[in-house]
């Protein structure tokens, strides 16, 4: 796809952090799917992890440096924000979380 090997560490490295969450706060685990994406002339990878947990209850304070429910680091969720493009994530508590996270190719 064109990903540099560091590019294609941050996607490794995102997807990691994404099945740590799922591991310590979905409880009936979850999943994750990665598929090449295209827009606008454009391509890169989307990743999508979703679960049916406890839900996130504010999606603000989780994307927090430090900010941590489950004694951590607090590094996960900004950490993804910084490595991808782009994040989306929907929440709703008591039913589950979805995110949503793409890297885009350089060479697109």
């Amino acid at each position: 796809m064109g990903f540099s090997r560091t590019l294609a560490a941050y996607v490794v490295t995102a997807v990691s952090e994404l099945a740590t969450n799922l591991f310590f706060h979905a409880t009936n685990g979850g999943t994750i799917t990665l598929f090449r994406h295209q827009r606008d002339g454009r391509s890169g990878i989307t990743v999508v992890a979703e679960d049916d947990g406890p839900g996130i209850p504010d999606i603000q304070q989780a994307l927090l440096d430090g900010f941590t429910t489950n004694r951590g680091l607090g590094g996960g969720l900004p950490g993804i924000q910084r490595l991808m493009d782009e994040v989306e994530i929907e929440s709703r508590v008591g039913a589950g979380t979805q995110v949503i996270c793409r890297k885009w190719s350089p060479c697109s």
